[in-house]
């Protein structure tokens, strides 16, 4: 405790079924068929998992990174708690500014920083879905 990390168990501990539970929504819809097709094919355990099970797993996998991504930008308590002042996330710095210095100029610089960062990584998990299903089709 009051170390990062601590900070990184309490976060992972937390935040785990959220990547979790859309992985394996969609590990389940994924027929046990194609990973017997492959094999009977000729590829070893590792290339079929590589080559069919994997690139339809990517939706699932992004889903839950951007789900953990998201909710991670908010967390300003468990740090606080967990860790010690050098540890602070980036939102705790926000409302550091905002509420005890009142310098809404960085505030809204850190503000502006999670929402750029928000949308390129809906942007790039976005392609990425996309590339995925264009794999499955190919």
């Amino acid at each position: 405790i009051f170390n990062r990390f601590g900070v990184l168990v309490a976060m992972v501990h937390v935040l785990l079924p959220f990547m979790i539970l859309p992985l394996y929504a969609v590990m389940k819809g994924v027929p046990p068929s194609h990973f017997r097709a492959a094999q009977s094919l000729g590829a070893t355990n590792r290339v079929a998992f590589l080559k069919v099970y994997l690139p339809q797993t990517i939706p699932g996998v992004a889903a839950g990174a951007l789900l953990v991504f998201i909710m991670a930008l908010g967390y300003y308590i468990t740090p606080a708690l967990v860790g010690g002042p050098g540890d602070q996330m980036l939102s705790s710095m926000l409302v550091y500014h905002m509420n005890e210095v009142v310098n809404f100029g960085m505030a809204s610089a850190l503000g502006a920083l999670l929402l750029i960062a928000t949308i390129l990584l809906f942007i790039v998990f976005g392609r990425l879905v996309s590339a995925g299903q264009f794999l499955r089709r190919g």
